[in-house]
């Protein structure tokens, strides 16, 4: 099938080819290495066999649909179209969908396949949503259903993504649970996927029209890139960042996010959960409700560089269990609480020459996790990084709390442009194991560094 060339259509082959040959590249190094460490020679010149996952030629040219609201391959301006697209050409084996000029308002997420390549306009190709509406169920839903019945029908239609939250029966926990909306009768609704949680009314469930703008669940090889996703934060309710964000996946391998605009989102920016290998680059989260950036529960090497956090709860959030991951020449600027948060688990990351400024509590935390035996962040190295005008009167720059150990403060530049007042440039708790300090230049604050187990 040939491909048609549109004005859109601009990147030169030799910048595609290159990302081709950057991505067929590391895999190919991985593989050579496994295929050395079994005594198995390594792999040249490949051919495309059947069946073969492994090892795939470098093409100079994939498919590529263009999507436009007025010209182009398919004409539309919601989630149907978009779905349509990165589906057809999934079905070819992957390449890339062009969407033009122009705001695309969705009902539903964008369900991303495998090896993908989703490409914008820049801040002219707009995704939103439109207002969120909230409604109870008028009936009992069991674990094992796929359905359940509204209260009153709303604006909610076949094809809308939902969220159904509910107090849990056995724990008082929230249980939130993700669908989309397939088939009605009146005010009762079947679901896509069973309901695996009890909706029962003595839990008060209710039925949002809340979704992530992009999403994907046990997918690879994927690129969003050149994108504005605005999340109509004012007219929709929270989504928890476990759940949702502008950009949201889960279980997702090898995920390159790159030149995106996440902003305005009642939630998290940009979010994923159990996914190893993304890259997050040259992106602007902010001015979202929770998380600017969200590497999330037991992500592993996340490489995090080029980004702007600003105006977010929290700028770079790292969660439970993320390790061997490296965020470099970050802005994180007007965070409400933390600039970056790190906790529960996160090891063996490294955190260098990022600019985070303006915190409303600490500009870099270590947060003290104690669930566990050995919990804490431990094993990372914070380096290079400027960190200014951190948190109120009693601010702190650097806080390392609870037992972390094996933490290296090297090399990093602290500063208050305002009265000293009660501000601390680096504060170890009483329970911390060893940390090492070294040659950061702290200047305007009450006292430089207030390590606790001398004290």
């Amino acid at each position: 099938m040939s491909r048609r060339v549109t004005p859109t259509d601009s990147r030169p082959l030799a910048s595609r080819r290159s990302f081709l040959v950057a991505s067929a590249g590391l895999m190919a190094s991985g593989l050579s290495a496994f295929a050395r460490a079994e005594g198995r020679p390594p792999v040249h010149a490949p051919r495309a066999t059947d069946g073969d996952d492994r090892h795939e030629p470098i093409w100079d040219e994939r498919f590529t649909l263009t999507v436009g609201q007025k010209q182009g391959d398919l004409i539309g301006r919601d989630d149907r179209v978009l779905q349509a697209a990165v589906d057809y050409v999934a079905r070819l084996g992957g390449g890339t969908v062009q969407i033009l000029p122009g705001t695309y308002t969705l009902r539903n997420s964008v369900f991303l396949p495998s090896g993908v390549r989703l490409r914008g306009s820049g801040p002219d190709s707009i995704i939103t949503k439109g207002p969120s509406e909230t409604i109870k169920l008028a009936a009992d839903s069991d674990w094992y259903d796929q359905e359940i019945t509204l209260a009153q029908p709303g604006p909610f239609r076949v094809g809308d993504g939902v969220v159904l939250r509910t107090k849990n029966p056995h724990n008082g926990s929230i249980d939130v649970i993700r669908r989309t909306l397939v088939a009605r009768s009146g005010n009762r609704f079947k679901l896509d996927d069973g309901i695996r949680k009890n909706l029962w009314l003595s839990g008060e469930p209710t039925c949002s029209s809340l979704f992530p703008l992009l999403t994907s669940e046990r997918t690879a090889d994927v690129v969003i890139e050149n994108l504005t996703l605005d999340g109509n934060k004012a007219n929709n309710e929270n989504l928890n960042g476990n759940y949702g964000g502008a950009i949201f996946l889960q279980d997702c391998n090898r995920y390159t996010i790159r030149g995106v605009e996440a902003r305005n989102y009642n939630g998290d920016g940009i979010s994923f959960q159990i996914c190893h290998d993304v890259v997050v680059e040259d992106c602007h989260s902010h001015d979202n409700a929770d998380l600017g950036l969200h590497p999330g529960s037991g992500s592993q090497r996340p490489l995090l560089k080029n980004n702007r956090l600003e105006r977010n709860t929290i700028g770079l959030f790292w969660c439970w269990g993320v390790k061997f991951g490296l965020a470099e020449n970050n802005t994180m600027a007007g965070n409400r609480n933390y600039g970056i948060s790190i906790g529960h688990n996160d090891t063996d990351n490294v955190m260098r020459n990022n600019h985070v400024s303006d915190s409303g509590n600490v500009g870099i935390l270590f947060r003290d996790d104690a669930r566990g035996q050995d919990f804490w962040a431990n094993r990372n190295l914070v380096e290079g990084n400027t960190v200014i005008n951190s948190g109120d009167e009693a601010g702190v720059a650097i806080d390392v709390q609870g037992q972390t150990k094996d933490v290296r403060l090297i090399g990093n530049t602290i500063q208050e442009t305002r009265q000293p007042m009660q501000r601390i440039g680096i504060r170890i708790a009483a329970e911390a194991g060893p940390v090492e300090v070294r040659d950061n230049a702290i200047e305007g604050v009450a006292e430089a560094i207030v390590d606790l187990r001398t004290s």
